[in-house]
């Protein structure tokens, strides 16, 4: 079991392990126990009652947070003609298409996120096992695979985040940085509850929610109460 240090030992003393707790209480309890002196990242890790090994039980999907999640985000786009120029405008990091498949081929990979029209998955398909174990490769279910590069850029650079249930039944996503404002980081974990919420499958059986706790960088999970932050996106 990893040791903790002094501070965190003192910040988890304020935090009540097995209780849930109220939306707006957890969130300011959050800010409260963060024992670091950059901006943290906050995090919800939401545990679901489904079974991923069933196709017809998989959770994925993608959310744009409305105040972003505080992270700036570098966009690769595999696009040429008018779409590449389509994407420069709308302020990607880096475009090409062949040329941008030899780079990463090279090793090149700053970048956080890659989109990608249809026309090139041909090229991009090349680079499946480099991105692929990164999480980064184009994909229709998460609308990186698209010809509308401007309105994919201005969503991913906005605070689209992609979420995914892991082989634990457990969605881990971030939400926002620890210096939002505690209004700010209600409404985007109301608002990526509510589309995990939406996402329910077709197989999935009984309690949907079965937890959620949220945590910043190095700081104690704080359990919140599933139905009113649900309330609160209504």
């Amino acid at each position: 079991m990893p040791k903790h240090g002094k501070k965190y030992l003192e910040a988890a003393k304020l935090v009540e392990p097995t209780r849930l707790y109220e939306p707006a209480e957890a969130v300011q309890l959050l800010k409260d126990t963060s024992t670091v002196n950059f901006d943290p990242t906050v995090e919800a890790h939401i545990r679901l009652g489904v079974d991923p090994r069933h196709a017809d039980q998989m959770v994925r999907g993608t959310v744009v947070l409305p105040h972003g999640t505080g992270k700036v985000v570098r966009v690769a786009v595999f696009a040429q003609g008018e779409k590449a120029q389509e994407a420069l405008r709308g302020g990607a990091d880096e475009v090409g298409a062949e040329d941008l498949v030899k780079k990463i081929e090279a090793g090149w990979l700053e970048f956080d996120v890659a989109l990608a029209t249809p026309d090139t998955m041909g090229l991009v398909g090349r680079l499946g096992k480099i991105l692929g174990r990164r999480g980064l490769m184009p994909n229709p279910k998460a609308g990186t695979i698209t010809f509308d590069i401007e309105r994919a850029l201005r969503e991913v650079k906005g605070g689209r985040v992609e979420f995914k249930v892991d082989k634990g039944a457990i969605i881990h996503v971030a939400f926002g940085k620890g210096s939002f404002e505690p209004e700010a980081l209600l409404e985007n974990l109301a608002t990526l509850l509510d589309a995990i919420s939406r996402a329910k499958p077709t197989g999935a059986k009984g309690q949907y929610f079965k937890g959620l706790t949220i945590a910043s960088t190095m700081g104690p999970g704080i359990r919140v109460d599933v139905p009113a932050v649900l309330a609160a996106a209504a």
